[in-house]
C-alpha cells in the first residue's frame, strides 16, 4: 500500500472517534455493564489506532504512533468537556492508553514469534 494511502485507516477511526464523542450521553441504562464494556470499547479502539498509525508510519519504533495516540486521546477528552452530558477526564485518557500498552505488547510478541519461528504463545510454528 502506497504511504499516503495508509493514513487514510488511522484519520478514518479518528473521525469515527469524534463523532462518537460528540454524542450527548452515550449511556445506555445497563448501569456498571455499560460503564465496564465503554471502557473496554475505548480500550480496543485506542488499541486499533495506535496499530494504524504505527503502520502507517515509515519507522517501525512505536513511539511516533505512541505519541500520536495519546495526543489524540487528550484531546478527544478535551473534546468532551464541550459536548452537552459528557465529561472528559484524565482518567479516561489512561483507559485508552491502557488499550495502547496492550497492543504494543501483542505486537512485539507476534513480531517477535514470527522472528522465531514460534507461535506468540511460544510454541514452534513448524516452518523451517
Amino acid at each position: 500500500m502506497h504511504s499516503a494511502t495508509r493514513l487514510i485507516p488511522p484519520l478514518i477511526l479518528m473521525a469515527v472517534i469524534f463523532a462518537l464523542s460528540a454524542q450527548p450521553g452515550l449511556g445506555t441504562g445497563l448501569g456498571t455493564w455499560d460503564l465496564v464494556l465503554r471502557k473496554l470499547a475505548h480500550m480496543a479502539e485506542y488499541g486499533l489506532l495506535w496499530w494504524l498509525w504505527w503502520r502507517a508510519m515509515p519507522v517501525r519504533s512505536p513511539w511516533p504512533a505512541v505519541l500520536i495516540t495519546a495526543l489524540y486521546a487528550i484531546s478527544d477528552e478535551v473534546h468532551q468537556t464541550y459536548v452537552r452530558d459528557r465529561r472528559g477526564t484524565p482518567v479516561d485518557v489512561l483507559i485508552d492508553m491502557l488499550g495502547v500498552a496492550i497492543a504494543v505488547v501483542v505486537a512485539r510478541r507476534v513480531l517477535s514469534a514470527r522472528a522465531t519461528g514460534t507461535t506468540p504463545t511460544g510454541h514452534e510454528t513448524g516452518r523451517s
